[in-house]
């Protein structure tokens, strides 16, 4: 029987399919790629271009606790270029709309966005501050048009003026900003997954009507909203939009956001993106070649976000700014050269009854007007400007670890009464391991030689002694491991070394526990470790937040807080409220009689001549509770200052706690703090400092 079908003739039909597919593939290529429309190609003014553009949805706007704007969003106008319309027309053509466009900005003083990455004028080089981004897109470029990736710039530009047909009578700066726009076209047919091109942002309404009346094939105008902050404070606490970072990217898609989307990096503009985003709408515009519009559908009306009321309260924010921000600077200015500046700094204060954020200030900051502009610079300061050390900051407590020592103790018996005397000799010895030992010393043996004598548990926290706290902590549940970790749970209740709640981006510290230093560090647990960490030493690191809930947690009595900077939600016709923060108890102490005499020795400090914040706060019109603290670190020639307190002491209202890198003894940070008290209750004396160099824990 004969075959219908033979060999050859399937293989002559494959191969006429596979050439008819490559002169197919070809032509869409030159079409999508490369110009590949001839010159005499005719337009039709009756040939209909569709395209679907974005109606941005207003973002939420950000206050304050009480209702002062705090940022805002602005109508305005970008500048797009449909990269598929201005395909159907000659590659030459196409060169005029780029250079129109380019000039057109350039005589206005506008700015466009050109992210190629080769410099405006000559000698043409890479750009050196080039993103990963920027490296990305130019890799799978120079791949897809099959160029060597070690190409110079020099001749990377010329083999794009012969690609793009740019005329040789244009000048190679004029060139280059061709190619810039051209590349930025381009590289979103070869790159897919990136967002349609921004030509500019946020023209003026002027501009608008000047590309309107010329009429540019493939440049229409998107209506955008742009981010306005009122206030130059708070950086950290509200954060800034951003593009989506390319890591991200599949998350954001996934939650509906288109790839142009601008979304919140760090503080509340990150934490509350879900309710400040607005959900965009979709619109249908018809146009002919001339792109006079025909027709326009609204498929999707845009819905506006939510509005944030947060709980800080901008003047007293800028009031803590200012003061942490000024005593830096001053004791900076009175060091000489062989003293290390002090790097940075942070304040937290904390309403003792809510968890509210009241205020929250790092230092150094940044200016969100400039961030673009400064970003390089800011991201590679050594001193980091853009790092939130009130949430991310990790520190070793010192001696306002010394609270937690003291319950752990009446806890687990080693005393039962705030009378209980210690007899404080200078040093406190205690075998380290096989081949030594551990001798720390008070502090005051270090300045005169002897200890402080017998003291009761107030009078240890009024004056810091050290040995107390040793004697006391090597004592709990027998000393060793199981005491670190008795010691450990205590701080783990006043919410140290765990996340505290607050929405902002905070890590959670470290607490170092015998489990942690075998893990983490490679070693066994010693006596020594946890009487080092007693006191306040050691390797226990936890953020300012945390601190300031420690201090509000002991201030009210025993009831560790969920910190929030969210006070409420309200719709955005602002007639509905959809949200109210109530208090949230995390944990609450038993042993009220404790805290109480834990109390008592924290108003000493302040208040008794021989307390270590007496020098501050003695005299002070409100009366304050506070534990001071320093904090030596390994290698480094001057001690980080940590500070915390609370007033009034005996109906507290807000707790604070103050950390200076490198700022000396607690001592040198108390200024601060009493700074931010004098806003706070309207005092307004200023405060004083003990002369540098004192030290005090």
């Amino acid at each position: 029987m004969q075959k219908l079908y033979k060999p050859v003739r399937i293989g002559f039909i494959i191969a006429i399919m596979a050439i008819m597919t490559t002169i197919f593939v070809s032509a869409l290529y030159r079409l999508q790629i490369y110009d590949d429309r001839p010159e005499e190609f005719e337009l039709h003014e009756d040939a209909i271009i569709t395209r679907v553009v974005t109606l941005a949805a207003a973002r939420g706007n950000i206050y304050d606790r009480n209702g002062v704007l705090l940022a805002s969003g602005r109508p305005a106008y970008n500048i797009m270029i449909n990269r598929d319309t201005l395909m159907r027309y000659p590659t030459t053509y196409r060169n005029e709309v780029a250079w129109e466009l380019v000039s057109s900005c350039m005589d206005e003083g506008i700015k466009y966005n050109d992210a190629f990455p080769i410099t405006m004028g000559a000698p043409f080089t890479y750009v050196t501050n080039m993103t990963s981004d920027q490296r990305m897109r130019l890799s799978r470029y120079l791949d897809f048009m099959k160029l060597d990736e070690n190409i110079s710039a020099s001749d990377l530009l010329a083999w794009m003026r012969g690609h793009y047909m740019i005329d040789f009578m244009t000048s190679n700066a004029e060139a280059r900003l061709i190619i810039g726009v051209r590349y930025e076209l381009e590289i979103r047919a070869i790159v897919t997954n990136l967002a349609p091109y921004v030509f500019a942002n946020d023209v003026g309404s002027d501009f608008v009507a000047v590309l309107e009346e010329r009429g540019l094939p493939g440049v229409f105008i998107e209506n955008s909203y742009v981010r306005e902050y009122h206030t130059s404070n708070a950086a950290h606490v509200l954060g800034y939009l951003r593009p989506i970072p390319s890591g991200q990217l599949e998350k954001y898609i996934e939650m509906g956001y288109p790839l142009d989307a601008l979304v919140g990096i760090e503080g509340a503009e990150l934490a509350f993106e879900e309710i400040l985003r607005g959900i965009n709408g979709s619109q249908s515009i018809k146009t002919n070649e001339n792109g006079t519009v025909l027709e326009t559908v609204t498929y999707e009306e845009p819905i506006p976000g939510q509005h944030v009321y947060l709980t800080i309260d901008i003047g007293f924010q800028v009031a803590v700014e200012n003061s942490l921000r000024s005593h830096i600077e001053s004791i900076n200015l009175g060091r000489d050269e062989t003293v290390e500046k002090i790097p940075g700094g942070s304040v937290v204060v904390l309403d003792v009854q809510t968890g509210e954020v009241l205020a929250a200030a790092s230092f150094p900051t940044f200016n969100r007007a400039t961030l673009t502009q400064d970003a390089m610079a800011l991201f590679t300061d050594q001193n980091q400007p853009m790092w939130n050390r009130a949430m991310q900051g990790q520190y070793n407590p010192g001696s306002t670890f010394k609270m937690i020592t003291a319950l752990a103790g009446l806890r687990h018996g080693v005393f039962s009464s705030k009378y209980f005397p210690v007899n404080d000799i200078g040093v406190y010895s205690v075998l380290y391991d096989d081949t030594g030992s551990y001798r720390p010393s008070c502090w005051i043996h270090q300045q005169v030689g002897y200890g402080h004598g017998e003291l009761d548990l107030v009078q240890a926290l009024e004056r810091s002694c050290n040995y107390y706290f040793c004697y006391i902590g090597d004592r709990v549940l027998g000393g060793e491991a199981r005491g670190a970790d008795a010691i450990a749970q205590v701080a783990r209740e006043f919410g140290l070394g765990q996340s505290t709640g607050v929405e902002i981006p905070e890590v959670s510290g470290i607490m170092a526990t015998p489990e942690y230093t075998s893990t983490v560090l490679g070693r066994d647990w010693y006596r020594a470790d946890t009487v080092m960490t007693s006191f306040g030493q050691g390797n226990n690191q936890f953020t300012p937040i945390q601190l300031a809930n420690y201090s509000a947690t002991i201030a009210n009595g025993g009831f560790l807080h969920s910190l929030t900077v969210l006070r409420k939600v309200v719709s955005s016709d602002m007639s509905e409220l959809l949200f109210i923060h109530e208090p949230v108890v995390l944990n609450e102490f038993e042993e009220k009689e404790y805290l109480e005499w834990i109390q008592e020795g924290m108003r000493a400090v302040a208040r008794s001549r021989n307390g270590t914040a007496y020098s501050v706060f003695g005299d002070y019109p409100v009366n304050v509770a506070a534990k001071t603290g320093t904090v030596q670190i390994e290698d480094q020639d001057i001690n980080n200052g940590v500070f915390i307190c609370y007033a009034p002491a005996e109906n507290p209202e807000i707790a604070i706690s103050v950390v200076i890198e490198k700022g000396g003894s607690g001592a040198q940070v108390m200024a601060i703090a009493r700074t931010v008290l004098d806003y706070y209750f309207g005092t307004q004396i200023t405060a004083f400092t003990v002369p540098y160099g004192e030290l005090i824990p």
